[in-house]
């Protein structure tokens, strides 16, 4: 789909359809208004006969409207003007992309990008609207011999501003949603493959790829590296697998040499059985998403590398897949880690941990200014937060309190849980340092907390994703996020956030 961005009024632009708002109380918005003046009164007289009232995510398409340019003219219904928000608004443009897409058009005009009671500015309004026409017009179907259902009509569409001084606002938030939906697009596009296609080494060749497209600098480490370095923990996970490990390392090289470079360190499991300690058989196929940490980095460094952002971001991504078999690491083993402390495997489906536990002490050899680890860490983080928010830790309260105001202006938010060192009791163990498992109490925690004792020397954050990274049921497959969190606070870091 293409977009573009124009001041013209809704009656005078010609399109395939022309999209305007409708509140509840037979409520015109702005853009319908103008368009209703011009049509003279036809909007306002379909509306006063209670053809559209107005609630939230209803549609009205018409036809061959008077006076106006437009082909179609569609009506979405915004809700109270009262209660509208940003929720609203991104359902209302969902709405509208659904709708556009039964009706045959092949470009339209989007008016709702200029609705001011959302109380964000175009820049807003544009990067979302972009970011939801990308989301619903997503369809993965790669994999499959003969895709199923029509191809979405709609290949063209023009973003509303209000008046030309919102013009290059708008190009801005049209920049910024473009970069932002491709970083999705990719994240998802690596959840949703099958475990056979995307390995270890299949991650490696999209990062490479990455840094081809985008002049960054890649590197790999194979198995031999990571022993030599003594990446013990990362190691034992690998140990069961016929896949080989790797561990990649990303850098998007856009600020001065100088300046400390943001690590983000991606889970990469792409494929969990739990290993010796087994996980039922009901859905374990949807562990091929355990390596949706490792593609929100890569979704994320495409949409910095996409926007050319002025910072330096370096992507560390430890993945393997974790299985069972007569070389598997055992429940009772006992690892040296990277950072030469020992970890008692008590379970050894809590691998997440264990990759990344060596990751973030690699991370150190950056001085980064800040580190931010992704994993679909922990099933106790579902329970607590459901598939709503994200679960964040962190050893700095000023960094935690960035990402949180990062995710709340993304629409991909977050929720601080606590760090205390109380909780680091239950990592007690009589024969190492500590154990990788705390038992079932505050599991979320205990999993940040064995995270926390590797991440002393610099300020970081960890978001535990395994409650909002894929959907179940009729919906099953890979969200993005926290691309869009992440991006925004790579954003905010570099001056661009608002």
């Amino acid at each position: 789909m293409e977009f573009s961005i124009k001041s013209t009024s809704p009656g005078q632009m010609k399109s395939g359809c022309a999209v305007v708002g409708v509140f509840e109380s037979r409520k015109l918005s702005a853009a319908a208004a103008a368009l209703d003046r011009l049509a003279k009164g036809y909007l306002s007289t379909i509306v006063q006969r209670g053809d559209m009232d107005g609630k939230p995510g209803t549609t009205l398409l018409l036809h061959n409207v008077p006076r106006a340019a437009c082909e179609r003219v569609l009506l979405v219904g915004l809700g109270s003007a009262a209660e509208f928000g940003e929720k609203r608004y991104r359902e209302a443009i969902a709405a509208a992309i659904k709708t556009l897409n039964a009706t045959g058009a092949a470009e339209a005009s989007l008016h709702l990008t200029e609705l001011a009671a959302v109380k964000r500015d175009i820049k807003w309004r544009v990067a979302h609207a972009v970011a939801v026409a990308r989301e619903v017009a997503y369809r993965f179907d790669n994999m499959k011999s003969k895709p199923e259902g029509a191809q979405p009509a709609l290949r063209r569409l023009t973003l509303g501003a209000s008046d030309k001084s919102a013009l290059r606002r708008a190009t801005a938030g049209l920049e910024q949603g473009l970069a932002v939906a491709h970083g999705v697009s990719l994240a998802k596009d690596l959840g949703n493959l099958p475990p056979n296609v995307c390995t270890p080494t299949y991650l490696a060749e999209q990062a490479r790829e990455l840094a081809r497209r985008y002049r960054m600098k890649v590197t790999v480490l194979e198995r031999e590296d990571m022993e030599k370095l003594g990446m013990g923990a990362l190691l034992s996970v690998a140990r069961g697998s016929a896949q080989p490990p790797k561990l990649i390392v990303l850098e998007h090289r856009g600020g001065a040499k100088s300046q400390k470079p943001v690590a983000l360190v991606g889970k990469g499991i792409t494929f969990d059985t739990g290993g010796i300690s087994l996980k039922p058989a009901p859905e374990m196929d949807e562990m091929k998403f355990d390596m949706c940490g490792a593609a929100s980095v890569l979704g994320t460094l495409k949409a910095a590398g996409e926007m050319r952002l002025a910072m330096n971001v370096v992507g560390i991504i430890p993945t393997t897949e974790n299985m069972p078999g007569g070389r598997a690491t055992k429940p009772g083993d006992i690892v040296t880690t990277l950072s030469g402390q020992t970890v008692e495997i008590l379970n050894t489906d809590a691998e997440g941990r264990l990759i990344l536990c060596d990751a973030l002490t690699y991370a150190e050899r950056f001085e980064p200014a800040a580190v931010v680890d992704i994993a679909t860490l922990t099933g106790a983080c579902v329970i607590a937060l459901g598939h709503v928010a994200s679960g964040l830790f962190a050893n700095d309260d000023a960094l935690g309190r960035e990402l949180l105001a990062a995710g709340d202006t993304a629409h991909d938010r977050a929720w601080h849980m606590p760090l205390w060192d109380d909780y680091q009791e239950l990592l007690k163990s009589n024969f190492a340092d500590f154990a990788n498992i705390g038992g079932r109490p505050a599991g979320s925690v205990t999993a940040a907390c064995f995270l926390a004792r590797f991440t002393k020397k610099f300020k970081w954050a960890h978001l535990d994703i395994a409650g909002t990274a894929w959907k179940s049921g009729k919906d099953k497959g890979a969200t993005g996020r926290p691309v869009p969190l992440l991006t925004q606070f790579l954003l905010n870091r570099a001056g661009r956030g608002k």
